[in-house]
């Protein structure tokens, strides 16, 4: 069954909801769809009081490191922490109250080949069951290629029932971000989320253009209820106008009561 996953998105030390293609090294700044006034620590406390666990904190570049820390000691064991993650310093983000660390460019070279080496590392640092494998990717002629560097730059993977394969027995779960279309509110990838919810042999979450409560509906339709949804540009919660956070919170209860019943 398909569920709701919040997400705190992190630049420069502040909540904001970011058009996903718009992050650069250099250059202009990001378009930013909504910055907020309230600290990332506030948005970990609601998401703890409606019991919306599994829900991910992402540093998206530098300067995050003080806000993420405090939205995970607002909310210890709930939440996954994503950005700059490395062997080296996964297992401090989990002593810092991380249930799991998400990691994407730490997985390749600086031209994007796949590195094993670098999952195995992970993996004997901190063990499979507390990471997840951020797959987020951009369109190309064969289908989804995944990006690093803040979805920047191309690599040498391919989201494809082969790589979901190769990779699932290192890691508990996977993220993916349909990075063309994230932030735009202009609908989702149903194509991915179909590719995804085909494969569903461990858990998934995806991310990208859903604008309404049709959009999580055809989520959970094309994923056939194996593939969980995060929404931000469209939650008032955000400063949207498509979905409402209580809708959400209600959608999963749903679930909630399905499985108790």
């Amino acid at each position: 069954m398909t569920r709701f996953r919040p997400c705190i998105d992190l630049h420069q030390g502040m909540v904001k909801q970011i058009v996903g293609g718009s992050l650069r090294d250099h250059g202009p700044g990001p378009t930013e769809n909504f910055v907020s006034e309230r600290p990332a620590a506030w948005f970990a406390q609601a998401f703890r009081a409606d019991h919306l666990a599994g829900g991910h904190v992402i540093q998206l570049g530098p300067g995050n490191q003080a806000a993420a820390r405090e939205a995970l000691a607002a909310w210890p064991g709930g939440l996954q922490l994503g950005g700059g993650i490395t062997a080296a310093n996964a297992g401090s983000w989990l002593d810092a109250g991380a249930s799991h660390v998400i990691v994407t460019s730490a997985l390749f070279d600086a031209d994007g080949k796949f590195l094993p080496s670098a999952l195995d590392a992970l993996v004997r640092a901190i063990g499979p069951d507390k990471l997840v494998i951020d797959l987020s990717c951009r369109r190309a002629s064969n289908g989804w290629t995944v990006a690093m560097n803040r979805w920047q730059t191309p690599t040498d993977l391919q989201v494809t029932p082969a790589t979901l394969d190769r990779l699932a027995p290192h890691c508990a779960e996977f993220l993916i971000h349909a990075a063309d279309i994230e932030g735009l509110c202009r609908g989702i990838d149903a194509d991915l989320v179909g590719l995804l919810g085909a494969w569903g042999k461990i858990p998934l979450t995806y991310a990208g253009g859903a604008a309404t409560l049709e959009d999580v509906l055809l989520v959970e339709s094309a994923g056939h209820g194996r593939v969980d949804v995060t929404v931000g540009s469209a939650l008032d919660l955000f400063g949207g106008t498509g979905l409402h956070y209580a809708d959400l919170v209600a959608w999963n209860r749903r679930g909630d009561c399905a499985e108790s019943a």
